[in-house]
């Protein structure tokens, strides 16, 4: 654990703000004070304050991002947690029922998994994701939570016994048109694994996919809940109840988040 540089003066901290509002940080104020705490030295302050105005995302920086109160770590080129997937998190705690058998695919750093390993009790906890450093970093963020997380492609590493036995899958899984991608942010384009962005040409190839598979995996009455874009859902719903799944769109205005549920019949 890093110290915090000792003693900034109000000048040195009003400067920080000045400099990192210039580079277009909206919350500089709060950047500002997370960098102070995260650097051990001027030196180090320096080094982090430089990257960050070059558009280095933040949570590369300090080595974490917060979701749903959560401090998760993330690595650099991994998937950084949107607080709109929070949506995504509440919805699935309020369809599942007790002691579920739950998978997290697509699972970035792991920041949902940990999330719903904290607001359920789950009998079986498992997650997954193609990128091995999304791997490596979801591995320690489940360090003590009784989940297991898996390289691969969807459902193929899980194992087949859990095939018609899951009661929940969540998959925040890639849903940015290919095209749009590159406009995108920055911070995201520049930064993050493409695998964690692109979804093909209307951005619903892997989500098609994910509800294919999981009319398999899921048990009769069992849900799949993934994250999407509003001008999508009427698209996804539609290959969703051709996959044998019941949709149903969920829209949070606060979080401009969008979620959809898919009930196996």
């Amino acid at each position: 654990m890093t110290s915090p540089v000792a003693a900034p003066t109000p000048t040195d901290r009003a400067a920080l703000v000045i400099r990192l509002r210039a580079a277009g940080c909206v919350y500089a104020e709060d950047e500002a004070e997370l960098l102070l705490a995260a650097a051990h030295s001027p030196t180090a302050l320096a080094d982090l304050t430089d990257r960050r105005v070059a558009g280095e995302p933040l949570e590369y920086l300090l080595g974490w991002a917060e979701f749903c109160g959560l401090r998760i770590a993330v690595d650099e080129g991994v998937f950084v947690p949107r607080a709109r997937t929070a949506l995504l998190v509440e919805v699935a705690a309020e369809v599942t029922g007790a002691a579920p058998a739950v998978v997290d695919l697509c699972c970035g750093s792991g920041a949902t998994t940990v999330a719903l390993a904290h607001r359920l009790a789950p009998r079986w906890l498992a997650a997954a994701d193609i990128d091995p450093a999304a791997v490596a970093c979801a591995r320690r963020n489940v360090v003590g939570l009784n989940a297991e997380v898996y390289q691969g492609d969807l459902f193929d590493p899980l194992p087949r016994r859990w095939r018609g036995r899951l009661d929940l899958v969540v998959a925040n899984a890639p849903y940015v048109p290919t095209d749009a991608v590159a406009l995108m942010p920055p911070e995201a384009r520049l930064h993050e694994a493409p695998v964690a962005l692109d979804g093909g040409p209307d951005g619903l190839s892997v989500l098609r996919r994910v509800g294919v598979d999981a009319a398999h995996w899921l048990v009769p009455g069992g849900h799949l809940v993934v994250e999407a874009g509003t001008t999508q859902v009427d698209a996804l719903c539609a290959a969703f109840q051709a996959a044998g799944l019941v949709p149903t769109v969920h829209h949070d205005e606060d979080l401009d988040a969008t979620a959809v549920t898919a009930r196996r019949a």
